[in-house]
């Protein structure tokens, strides 16, 4: 079975990452060996992506959690622990008060 999305064909999770968010991986992650120099090209165009698409640190961390959610739901099944119950102090009554 084959998946496309928007025409192009996804076969690797990292293809799957690339179309949802439009960049190549190796943009924000770099590779391995790469020089100074290209590690500064690549830097700057990842700043004018991020200047055009101000959402984009939105959508990346909305298309991870979807991704660890469908991969691992067990991650996201979070059961909230039960506060103790606080009482509070009887307050000692007064000179004058009623018994």
């Amino acid at each position: 079975m084959r998946t496309f999305i928007g025409g192009h064909q996804a076969v690797t999770p990292d293809d799957f990452i690339e179309l949802a968010l439009g960049t190549p991986l190796e943009l924000w992650l770099g590779v391995e060996g790469e020089s100074e120099v290209e590690r500064a090209a690549r830097l700057d165009a990842a700043r004018d992506i991020l200047a055009d698409n101000p959402q984009l640190p939105d959508d990346a961390s909305r298309v991870a959690a979807e991704a660890i959610e469908a991969r691992m739901p067990e991650l996201f099944n979070v059961v909230p622990l039960a506060r103790p119950v606080r009482r509070r102090r009887r307050r000692p009554l007064g000179k004058g008060a009623a018994a």
